[in-house]
């Protein structure tokens, strides 16, 4: 299992070797994740103006994934450049919603849906559907990720590749300035969230809700079967963990959202992955920039706490 090592110089040598080090860990990464960013490119685009923000419904072309739909939100009144966030839509078992979660929501969501709560706050916020969501329902989940396990890829490794290109196309928009691009996402999203902040560091900073905890724990528990198979990545454990993941976000701005009452995110894997997270931003020396934020009694859902944390990161990190 790779990791970086807890001692190390603070010369320019060790600066450069511990330099080194993670660049080896996020390109081991994304071979695991089958990380090959595809083409994007917009195809259509319509506006519509609200009361509290402008939607524009988009449709882009993946090379090899066909067409896909995007949700954006912006500002009524800004200037730009603009900080923005890529906010990568929740599974919860609703395959009909997708992108639609920009501005619907989902139901362990608060409301009002987040998209115009994150353009009243000054964000350009953009969502697509990922693979057997919204309106790429026609794949099915299961056989995709068999199909795709059998070549020895996963789902989750094609949904980062999709991200990574709506991240290319959220960071070439006049509106948005590419310096400050945030990640954020509850559940599948979650995962997506930092998992892409991870292998692409023009994710500036991400916050996540209710899918963070050690895998390897989920097992010894029983817990992990809570989890859709698209999240099955070949190798992954004896590589890596989640903390280790996480860790390699430092030292970018993180924020780590969970219910101490939820399955998903139970305490003795969520205080595992953290103690590895914490440790690669105390190496970066940056522990400032990690938090983590637990609710007693909260379950799979967003809470009040949560909301506020997030919108309150977000105003500092970007």
């Amino acid at each position: 299992m790779w990791c970086i090592e807890e001692g190390f110089s603070s010369t320019g040598v060790g600066r450069a070797a511990r330099e080194d080090g993670l660049a080896l860990a996020r390109e081991r990464l994304r071979r695991l994740f089958g990380f090959e960013e595809p083409t994007i490119e917009l195809l259509s685009s319509q506006t519509e103006e609200r009361s509290d923000c402008f939607v524009e419904r988009l449709r882009f072309r993946l090379d090899g994934g066909g067409e896909v739909r995007g949700v954006l939100t912006r500002p009524l009144a800004a200037e730009a450049p603009l900080p923005a966030i890529l906010y990568a839509h929740a599974h919860g078992g609703r395959y009909d919603v997708g992108a639609d979660e920009l501005l619907d929501g989902q139901t362990y969501l608060l409301s009002p849906p987040l998209g115009p709560v994150f353009a009243r706050a000054g964000y350009v916020t953009l969502m697509i559907d990922m693979p057997t969501f919204g309106e790429r329902s026609g794949q099915r989940e299961w056989p995709l990720s068999k199909a795709l396990l059998w070549y020895g890829k996963s789902l989750i490794g094609e949904m980062l590749c999709d991200q990574a290109a709506a991240l290319t196309y959220l960071g070439s928009r006049l509106d948005v300035d590419p310096g400050r691009i945030g990640a954020f996402g509850m559940s599948m999203g979650a995962t997506l969230s930092y998992w892409l902040a991870a292998v692409d560091q023009r994710i500036a900073a991400t916050a996540h809700l209710c899918c963070y905890a050690d895998f390897a724990t989920l097992v010894e528990t029983g817990a992990h079967d809570r989890h859709g198979i698209y999240l099955t990545v070949p190798g992954l454990l004896a590589e890596t963990s989640t903390g280790a993941i996480a860790g390699l976000v430092a030292p970018r701005p993180q924020l780590i959202c969970v219910g101490d009452a939820d399955d998903l995110t139970p305490p003795l894997a969520v205080d595992r992955a953290f103690a590895q997270t914490e440790a690669a931003y105390r190496r970066a020396r940056a522990g400032e920039a990690l938090t983590l934020l637990r609710v007693p009694g909260a379950g799979h859902q967003e809470t009040e706490e949560m909301r506020k944390a997030v919108l309150e990161f977000f105003a500092e990190a970007l």
